[in-house]
């Protein structure tokens, strides 16, 4: 299996070659402020399967509440956000849904992060596993 994405005006492209380990919807703030939206759309996939295909992203370090770095990917041309590489999570890319192919997928959502953040109109996802915080 192979999925493929791209930012808005495809100068970076990327695939990914397996089924992703989760997929998980995370409130924190900062994750507000990366996308502008109540939360991001995540599907986690094994970064040894993740490949960037066509162009270089920019990147952006955040230090997260774990104070690990939290490293973001995007497209330095049209700013869309594609995945990003948590510190505290050394094996996986979280590659942000909207960025998909075809557009975002109607995933199974497993686990929603930072709950404490959530927006009162963001409401829980009925059988995902709720997490006030992450780690």
């Amino acid at each position: 299996m192979v999925t493929k994405g791209s930012c808005m005006c495809s100068q970076v492209g990327y695939e990914f070659t397996s089924e992703p380990a989760t997929t998980a919807l995370c409130h924190c703030t900062d994750c507000q402020k990366w996308t502008g939206g109540p939360y991001t759309a995540n599907v986690v996939v094994p970064r040894k399967n993740f490949t960037v295909t066509k162009g270089t992203p920019k990147t952006y370090d955040a230090i997260g509440a774990s104070g690990k770095v939290n490293k973001h990917f995007f497209c330095g041309n049209c700013g869309s956000s594609l995945y990003t590489e948590l510190e505290i999570m050394p094996d996986v890319a979280c590659v942000k849904s909207g960025c998909l192919d075809g557009g975002a997928k109607d995933h199974d959502i497993k686990v929603e992060f930072y709950t404490k953040d959530r927006l009162g109109y963001a409401k829980e996802i009925p059988g995902a596993e709720q997490l006030t915080h992450f780690g």
